[in-house]
Order: C-alpha cells, then structure tokens, then sequence
C-alpha cells in the first residue's frame, strides 16, 4: 500500500492506494475554459522501482515507488475530449505533490519452482493492468515496455504473448493477430515440407509422389544443382547442430521429453525423414587385449564408445522436444546461407522454445515451433552480427561491444576497470560468451528468462545487456581486486550464482548514472 499526500491551503489529504488506481479527487476550472466547458482532473499513479545504494554503489534495499500521471479531462455539452498534461502543467505551486512508499524491504530469495519458473511478486491489481494492457484493441508497446522491464510474470501465458509482442512477431494491433499467424505459420510448414526431404522424395510425402532422380542427378553427381550435393553440404552443418541441440539445458529433462505436437509431416510422412537419422553417429567398439602364448590374444575388457549426456531419440510416432529445436535451427540454417549455423544459437532459441511449448493454453502451445522460429529470426536480426566474423570490428560488431562495455566500466568503477587491464584480463576472454549468448550460459534458465525480461524490453535493446555485463563484474569485485590473473579467468568464466534480481537492480542503478 502506497500513499500520496497532497498539500492544499495548509490542509494535508491523505489517499492509500495500490499502483494503477485513480485518485477519486477531481477538481473544477472555472477560469481559462470556454463557456460550458469544464475540466476534471484525474491522478493515477504507475509504480516505479527504486533503489537504496551505498556511495559505492551496492545495492543494499530495493522499494517501489508511484509515479504521479494526471489526466486532464475537458466535458462540454455534447463534446467528450480527453488530454494528458504533464504534472507540471497542471499543478499549480500551491499544490505540491509528494508520492513516497512505506514498504523498503531487502531483495528476497527467490528459488525456482519444480517447473523451472520463478515466482513473480506482483499483486493483483499489477496483473489486471497488465492483462487490461494486453487486451486492448491497440496495443501501447512504449507502455508495455515499462511493464515487461521489471519482469513478466509466467502465469496465464502473459510472457510468451509479451515476447511475441516486444520481438515484433505480433503487430500491436489485436485485430492483426490472426492474419499475421496464419501467413507465418504457414510460410513456417511450407519450409518444413520443402527443406526437411530427402532427394528422390517430394514434398507432398507419399510414395505415389516420388520423383526419379537417378539418371540425370545420382549421389556422385558433381553437378553444382545437384539435390544430393547440396544434401551432403547440409549435413555438414546439420552434424554440429545435432551435436549441440543434444546437450541443451541438461540441468532440466524438459527438451528430453516427447513434444505433444510433433511435426506429423516428419514422423508420419513417407519421404520425409528425421534429422538426427541423416547424421546418425556409428560408435565402435573397442577391447583391452593382452597376448598369450604364441601370439595368441585373448580379449579382457571389452567398451562401447559412448556419449554418456547425449540426448536419445525417442521411438517412432513420438518426437523429443531437441529435435524440434534441431528443426528450427536447421531451417533457419538453410534460409539464411550467408551465416548459416553458428555454435551457440542453440542456446539462443533453447530458453524461446521453452517458454512458448510451456504455455498453458494449448492453443499457442500447438503452434510453439511455428512461433517459435519466427520470434528467433527476428532476434537474430538483431544479434546477427556477433555471430559473423568479418563484421567483429564495425559498429554493430561484437568487438566494438566489447570495448564498449570496458569503457562503462572505467565510467563505473575506474579501479577495477585498471586491475583487469593490468592483469590483461581482457573482455574477449570471457565477455564474448556473456555478450553473443545474452548471458543464456552464466545462470540457470529461469534467470536467464528473468533477464531476457529486462532485454527484450529494453528500447535501445543492448544498452542494457552493456550493463548487466558490468554490474556482474562489480558484484565481485573484492574478489577481483584481490585474485590473480588465473584466480580471476576462471571465475570471470565460470561466474558464481548469484541472486539475478540483485545484478539485475544494480545494472538498472547503473544504467541511470
């Protein structure tokens, strides 16, 4: 509960309300309207995160705070008009406002829950101006940014549906839903019907539609059109997408398990077949020998070379949810053969698929992988080019990220940002990884989809990403002014758990300086 206090003429109201509530107190202009016209003022307050931090600046307390928005509403007989003013507008000096929170409260101790989400703090009045927001006919994604950066909560699907709103997969309009869905999961099944076939079959999948290739295209063809010669090309890049997809997230059983809405074209169709089988690994097997006698050997000990944390195919008619994920990056490796695969999109699109085939509603949950793929394009597009070497050095180029964020840091904490350079602990050692993969490998999934919140929300995107960078840095920084070079690599490469919330509150205080 929150209260705002007004003065007016010596006499102190005071109101207590919850974020998003109207002050039921309107006031009457006689002066500077027209005739028959008469004003009403009407106070909401959004609620606004506010921190407590040292001169070193640790946080020490986070609070939230309301922000004062006053709407001037102008009635004259058969005319409604509504307009927004500024405060300062509006308020004359006698009237002095002040909003202050009587909650300060340390950041808690959030543990995920068995389904890998994160509970939420948010009352309920939050959540009905959220889904009000995402109800509406138009949807204001400069409001609902605001919204999103201090967190979304799982519930209901409200995340997958905001994600899909702040990647531009879903228009801001309602009333566009529909279409734009239609045309982008279709142009999604499209793909899968004429990438994901072997030569030889066609894309409707039946055996009545094979067309015969032998004669003028063969798997010894040198032709540059060859169907067979662009087949092995693709499996050379399907092998390190198969490899990578089978270790995703092995902390949860979640891409181990069977997907409820397989690809029926892949498992049920005739010629279409499943990745992982055009690059199915052959293990062979070895044995410890010893001689006997007369060069007579005899076998002790025999092994199977194995892969003990890859993921297993499941049987026929079933898919798990990594080959799903191998599909998409497949897909997205064949569309765009300029970048094709790069190692560690997996991790891009791992946490993406995973929150939208973990909606409740079955609905979006049927159509995961479609939507999937279409919300990864689009963030690619944005973080394309930290994957593509000769682009390293330009202005978009993960190199000039990486300067930027020492640069921050120099702004931020000077002393620091000297110890590391001294040591010549530089950020591609470590923040290459932090960078490229949006922090996807230094926290488990729940944080990384509590921070991906905060990014995704982010206007300018990656300025913020700069400064999740550097609060985790200065999170341990006793330890890093006191290790050794060897001391701080590895703990700058394998960072400490730490509370997300915590390095989240800092990067925002350090975002505002």
């Amino acid at each position: 509960m929150l209260r705002l206090g007004r003065c007016v003429d010596d006499d102190v109201v005071e109101v207590h309300l919850h974020p998003g509530d109207a002050l039921q107190h309107r006031r009457h202009h006689p002066l500077k309207t027209r005739a028959g016209t008469r004003q009403t003022k009407v106070y909401t307050a959004e609620p606004v995160q506010t921190l407590v931090a040292d001169k070193r600046g640790q946080v020490l307390a986070v609070g939230m705070q309301l922000q004062l928005v006053v709407r001037v509403l102008q009635v004259q007989p058969g005319e409604h008009q509504r307009t927004t003013e500024p405060i300062e507008n509006v308020l004359n000096p006698r009237e002095r406002m002040t909003i202050r929170d009587d909650r300060l409260v340390h950041p808690p101790h959030v543990n995920a829950e068995a389904d890998g989400t994160v509970p939420f703090p948010a009352n309920d009045q939050w959540l009905k101006e959220l889904d009000w927001m995402l109800e509406s006919d138009m949807i204001c994604l400069k409001s609902l940014r605001k919204f999103c950066f201090q967190g979304i909560p799982v519930e209901n699907g409200r995340r997958a549906l905001c994600w899909k709103l702040l990647l531009n997969y879903l228009p801001p309009s309602r009333l566009a839903w529909d279409e734009a869905l239609d045309g982008q999961r279709c142009a999604y099944r499209r793909f899968v019907r004429e990438m994901v076939v072997r030569p030889g079959g066609a894309a409707g999948g039946s055996a009545a539609a094979r067309v015969d290739v032998t004669e003028h295209d063969h798997p010894l063809s040198d032709q540059p059109n060859s169907q067979w010669q662009t087949f092995f090309k693709d499996n050379d890049v399907l092998g390190q997408i198969d490899k990578d997809v089978r270790r995703l997230c092995p902390d949860i059983s979640f891409f181990q398990q069977p997907t409820e809405f397989p690809c029926q074209e892949v498992v049920c169709g005739d010629y279409h077949e499943r990745l992982h089988e055009r690059v199915q690994r052959v293990y062979l097997d070895s044995a410890s020998v010893c001689r006997v006698g007369l060069g007579m050997q005899t076998k002790v000990d025999a092994k199977r070379r194995q892969q003990e944390h890859d993921y297993v195919a499941l049987p026929g008619g079933q898919e798990a949810h990594w080959e799903v994920v191998e599909r998409i990056l497949f897909i997205y490796a064949k569309l765009n053969p300029g970048q094709s695969y790069v190692q560690g999109m997996n991790e891009i699109v791992g946490p993406i698929y995973y929150t939208f085939a973990s909606n409740p509603d079955a609905r979006w949950r049927e159509h995961a992988e479609a939507d999937t793929f279409g919300v990864f394009t689009n963030l690619m597009s944005e973080i394309r080019d930290f994957f593509i070497k000769t682009l390293d050095d330009s202005h978009s180029g993960i190199n000039f990220r990486l300067r930027l964020l020492m640069e921050r840091l120099h702004h931020h904490d000077p002393h620091l940002a000297v110890r590391l350079k001294v040591q010549q602990l530089y950020p591609q050692y470590f923040a290459f990884r932090w960078m490229t993969l949006l922090l996807s490998q230094e926290f488990t999934l729940p944080d990384v989809i509590r921070i991906w919140d905060s990014l995704f929300a982010d206007e300018k995107r990656f300025d913020f990403l700069t400064e999740v960078c550097c609060a985790m840095m200065i999170q341990v920084r006793e330890q890093l002014m006191s290790g050794d070079f060897a001391h701080n690599m590895k703990l700058l490469q394998n960072y400490p758990p730490l509370e997300i919330r915590t390095v989240l509150a800092k990067a925002e205080w350090l975002l505002s300086r």
